[in-house]
């Protein structure tokens, strides 16, 4: 049995996360399990939507990073300079850091600066303070418009804009607003979460515009004028706005880009089931791995639930590379999470996004006993990962 290896994990969102513990339980003590993290804390992204609206705070979706030094796990804070695959190495604020493996989580960079007055115009709720600062600007809303925007593809969490679009006309109902604000949501995509297959997009458009809420796919935008509050598309078409709520286009990490591994799609091609780079002992999960669903001709999902199995699969593999012990694991492509619909209900969708004649996903209608499953999550997240 080898000893003394050293696992390096440049990231520590959902994905990282996971595989660190899962490390840490499966390697003995004599193995290192070492995360990368630039921030602070951890955010459970998923319950950003409900910060926006003002169901949730800050201090009730956070952990401290920190946190993961109590199970055993090497924890360094900085940002990753540079990586180099070959050599299974990684420069964090000046300092090499060297594995034996080396697992790439470091997720996507929101890049709003790709479209011109984007990030003047309006809120990013994908981050933490876009969130926030969208939850104040609703309140002093009391009539017009609302927009939300998916400015570019692909993108993480690909429910959340038609969450984000029911949660904010919910939010206008319950506090008496609902003639008087109107929501529209406008996206580059053909139709909402177009991997899911045509009857759930169909199924989830219709969930939509039930509410009265605007759907206008295939509008790609090119430039937001903040001053006159106005979204340009390529398609010609134009959209006023009183609040504009969106999510920014995504990049690869630039340290990543830098280091040769991304393909051309711009993300990090992996061997779909054990999610190794063309570089052994070298892997990829989460949002910036990129891999190609040849059956309908477009990209796994950016999903936290998808780099959580990822997470698993590869954890298993380097313990019974590094031990000797277990079977060889891969990944399937099963995926599920929760819809926000709004009026304290939620959706669920759940299925295999690998089956050889394209994702089979089903989606259950929305009830109140779905938005307690997600609820539940959200806590067991928190409560066991830190």
């Amino acid at each position: 049995m080898a000893q003394g290896k050293t696992v390096v994990i440049l990231g520590a969102g959902i994905g990282g996360v996971v595989l660190a513990e899962r490390l840490r339980k499966t390697l003995p003590s004599e193995h290192r399990v070492v995360v990368v993290e630039k921030d602070s804390t951890h955010i459970f992204a998923p319950s950003l939507l409900w910060l926006m609206t003002g169901d949730r705070e800050a201090q009730a979706i956070s952990r401290p990073i920190s946190a993961l030094a109590n199970r055993g796990i090497e924890v360094v804070r900085g940002t990753v300079e540079a990586i180099d695959p070959a050599a299974r190495s990684a420069r964090v604020n000046g300092r090499e850091l060297k594995g034996d493996f080396l697992v790439i989580a470091l997720g996507a960079d929101l890049a709003p600066e790709k479209v011109p007055g984007l990030a003047e115009a309006g809120h990013n709720f994908y981050t933490l303070a876009g969130a926030e600062s969208l939850r104040e600007a609703r309140l002093k809303l009391n009539k017009g418009r609302i927009v939300v925007l998916v400015s570019a593809m692909p993108f993480k969490c690909p429910g959340a804009p038609n969450e984000a679009a029911m949660l904010l006309d919910y939010d206008c109902r319950r506090r008496g607003l609902g003639a008087a604000v109107k929501v529209d949501l406008y996206t580059a995509e053909p139709g909402p979460m177009p991997v899911a297959g045509p009857a759930v997009s169909a199924a989830l458009r219709q969930m939509i515009e039930a509410k009265g809420i605007g759907y206008h796919p295939n509008h790609a935008v090119t430039s937001v004028d903040p001053a006159a509050r106005r979204i340009s598309f390529a398609n010609g078409a134009s959209a006023d706005f009183d609040l504009l709520a969106y999510i920014p286009p995504h990049v690869a990490p630039q340290a990543v880009r830098d280091s040769g591994l991304c393909g051309e799609s711009g993300w990090v091609p992996v061997d779909r089931g054990t999610l190794e780079t063309k570089y052994p002992g070298v892997y990829a999960i989460g949002d910036v791995a990129g891999i190609m669903l040849t059956a309908i001709g477009k990209p796994l999902p950016k999903a936290g639930v998808l780099a959580h199995g990822e997470a698993e699969v590869v954890a298993a593999n380097i313990a019974r590379a590094v031990t000797g012990r277990g079977a060889p694991q891969v990944f399937t492509g099963d995926g599920e999470c929760f819809l926000e619909s709004g009026d304290g209900r939620a959706g669920f969708g759940a299925g295999n996004f690998y089956a050889d004649a394209g994702p089979q996903i089903n989606l259950k209608p929305p009830s109140r006993l779905l938005h307690w499953g997600k609820v539940a999550y959200e806590r067991y997240w928190l409560w066991s990962r830190f």
